[in-house]
């Protein structure tokens, strides 16, 4: 949502709600039944996590006579006016409310959302909360919004009138928070988007997310992703994140996301790390697989024998269209694997030929293999050197190319993401 910080300041005449920016809010009087009998000042408004919105439970006010803070239930509140928030007096007689107490689910505007850290899903870029814009009516009040805009940050400190252009304000069903208690012991709240929506963004989009957070947001948020998706962005991310972030895995979050990475993708991640945590990240994978990441970090250029990967399907000339997806779709193949079908001889695994997967899926059922493929395929010799590779994927526009011996024993795949790194 964009709107004008005219448009959300005030309610329309009669109206039986009220709209206001934090901002706004921030040290106005609090005064007991009266505007005019001032007792303290706002500090921070406190609200409890809730769906669809979070609701107000009170305010923490603060005295300017040196004396502790004090918590005012929101049903304490009576009303707020232009110059002050009316409450009603303590129960009981008393002369002052209690102090404020934490208690879980609860965040403070001021202290666990201003200047937080937010992924905007409509831009897809990490923004910052400046202020927040919230909606009262019959005795409650949610948080509407939160407002990234240069306005926002303005109105914070009280520079309001320099107004430019329009407010940014994001509506909260589009922001949730996301916990970093478990992963970093800090009871703090971050936000970002609803945990499902975040892992549907691109890895691009995550990574550069990734690298303007704070050490333990960025370690909460990479916790949220599955090993899949959290290998993908890992590798889109710029090399001091990369750091950052290996240094917090543990053992077994280290070798789940490197089992969804290729070779060739494994030196590229490692080539950015440091020669303890490089070593600590190859204790991980099979002996092999190590060997041959070594291998590639210590040459200049690699060649294409060292950078296969064994994540492809190869199936006999006479498999069926309908077979080959059946096959497919049962082979639990990560979606990576199923670009391409190689039709290979049963026995030595000689390369026949190439399918297209929308070549498949549109086929006849009864089509066969031998009929759908490309023959003879492009191939890269398993001595080709990097830059030979890189070339031919240039050439020939294909996300993934089969690597032969002399023989045409195909060997394994090399995929794009591997030669250019």
């Amino acid at each position: 949502m964009t709107a004008t910080s005219s448009s959300l300041d005030h309610a329309p005449r009669g109206a039986d709600y009220q709209l206001h920016f934090f901002s706004a809010l921030l040290d106005r009087a609090v005064s007991v039944s009266r505007p005019d009998l001032k007792i303290c000042t706002l500090e921070d408004l406190v609200f409890r996590l809730a769906e669809p919105f979070p609701e107000a439970v009170g305010l923490v006010v603060a005295h300017r006579r040196g004396l502790a803070n004090e918590f005012v239930p929101w049903d304490r509140v009576m009303r707020i006016d232009p110059q002050a928030i009316v409450v009603m007096p303590p129960d009981g007689g008393a002369d002052r409310y209690p102090s404020f107490v934490d208690q879980p689910g609860w965040i403070l505007l001021s202290e666990h959302l201003i200047g937080r850290t937010i992924i905007d899903m409509d831009g897809r870029k990490v923004e910052l909360v400046n202020d927040v814009h919230l909606l009262s009516s019959h005795g409650r009040m949610i948080i509407a919004h939160v407002d990234v805009s240069l306005n926002g940050f303005l109105r914070k400190w009280g520079l309001g009138f320099l107004a430019f252009g329009k407010d940014r304000c994001i509506s909260w069903s589009y922001v949730q928070p996301l916990s970093i208690e478990d992963a970093t012991n800090v009871d703090k709240v971050s936000l970002s988007l609803a945990r499902e929506q975040m892992k549907e963004l691109p890895s691009e989009d995550l990574a550069d997310a990734l690298e303007e957070l704070s050490g333990r947001e960025q370690e909460a948020i990479f916790s949220e992703l599955d090993a899949e998706k959290a290998a993908e962005t890992l590798l889109e991310t710029e090399p001091r994140a990369q750091r950052q972030i290996v240094e917090d895995l543990t053992p077994d979050r280290a070798k789940s996301i490197l089992s969804e990475m290729t070779v060739g993708e494994m030196a590229d991640l490692l080539s950015a790390l440091s020669l303890d945590d490089r070593n600590e990240m190859l204790a991980q994978v099979p002996r092999e697989q190590a060997d041959r990441v070594r291998h590639i970090l210590g040459t200049s250029e690699a060649k294409a024998g060292t950078l296969v990967s064994q994540h492809f399907l190869g199936m006999p000339k006479q498999t069926t269209a309908a077979e080959a997806i059946e096959r497919i779709r049962t082979s639990g193949a990560d979606a990576d694997m199923v670009t391409y079908v190689y039709v290979v001889t049963e026995t030595e695994h000689v390369l026949m030929g190439v399918v297209d997967l929308r070549e498949l899926v549109l086929a006849n059922p009864t089509a066969t293999l031998e009929d759908l493929m490309v023959s003879p395929a492009v191939t890269v010799d398993s001595e080709a050197v990097e830059q030979d590779v890189e070339e031919m994927f240039e050439k020939y526009s294909w996300r993934m190319l089969p690597v032969v011996d002399a023989s045409d024993h195909l060997l394994g795949v090399i995929g794009y993401k591997d030669v250019r790194r």
